[in-house]
């Protein structure tokens, strides 16, 4: 059985991406920046770049956290373990990702759904317990800072339960 040219692969991805309504771009060939819209986060975006010998998955998570380091990279480890096709990890500044590779022979709709599928379902569903692990008092900060502005707290309501004052545990509210 012959193997599928890097084009014939490329297409399958085309095809895909478009059945299920995704922005991309693809530049330079075979290298897709796949757009997936999200509730928590309000996009990942996504590049899945069809190489030699694999499929080359990754995306953007969140930065480096500013506090509870150790915990924040415990949670990520204990959602490495349930994960499908990707992985958490880190670079050089310890900003982290979702990194995978996947044979060739996966580049087909079905299973290039479910990774499309699982690199959404991580970015999104996870997005606001990290922030809050490694950012919780940055999110505080910034409520504050917007109340006394003025300014729309829209994109922090999912952390109310924290950062607003009123909800504060009210010996850590005076230590802020």
């Amino acid at each position: 059985m012959t193997e599928p040219s890097k084009e014939q692969l490329a297409e399958i991805m085309r095809a895909t991406l478009v059945e299920r309504e995704l922005e991309y771009d693809e530049e330079p060939p075979g290298a897709f920046l796949v757009r997936l819209p999200g509730s928590h986060k309000l996009a990942t975006m996504t590049w899945f770049v069809i190489g030699d010998h694999s499929l080359h998955v990754e995306a953007f998570f969140c930065r480096k956290p500013d506090e509870n380091q150790q915990e924040f990279w415990r949670w990520l480890l204990e959602r490495n373990a349930k994960m499908y096709a990707v992985a958490f990890s880190v670079d050089v500044l310890g900003d982290v990702y979702l990194v995978g590779r996947l044979p060739l022979s996966s580049v087909e709709p079905e299973e290039l759904d479910r990774v499309l599928g699982a690199m959404l379902t991580y970015a999104d569903e996870w997005f606001d317990a990290a922030l809050e692990l490694g950012f919780r008092s940055s999110i505080e900060r910034e409520w504050d800072w917007r109340v006394k502005r003025g300014e729309s707290l829209a994109n922090l309501q999912a952390f109310a339960r924290f950062a607003d004052p009123a909800n504060r545990n009210p010996r850590r509210a005076r230590e802020a």
